[in-house]
């Protein structure tokens, strides 16, 4: 899944775009734009990774900050 698609996939989890910001402590203009840029912050990732309790990993959002669980020992997720 692309990175827009993990964030209409929060969208939708949350009810709304501004739901969503809401829950990540940022504008709902932070996440439109997340979403038309199809990219986000790191930090932008770890609260969406909160606001959708684990269902959009942050380690999909940003996989050049974020390693998945497990692949510290070679597992992949």
């Amino acid at each position: 899944m692309k990175q827009d698609e993990l964030i209409r996939a929060a969208i939708a989890i949350r009810g709304s775009e501004s739901k969503l910001a809401l829950a990540c402590g940022v504008s709902q203009a932070a996440i439109w734009k997340a979403k038309r840029a199809g990219r986000v912050s790191p930090r932008l990732a770890a609260a969406i990774h909160r606001a959708t309790n684990g269902s959009i990993p942050k380690w999909r959002l940003c996989p050049d900050v974020f390693d998945a669980p497990g692949a510290e020992i070679g597992v992949t997720a």
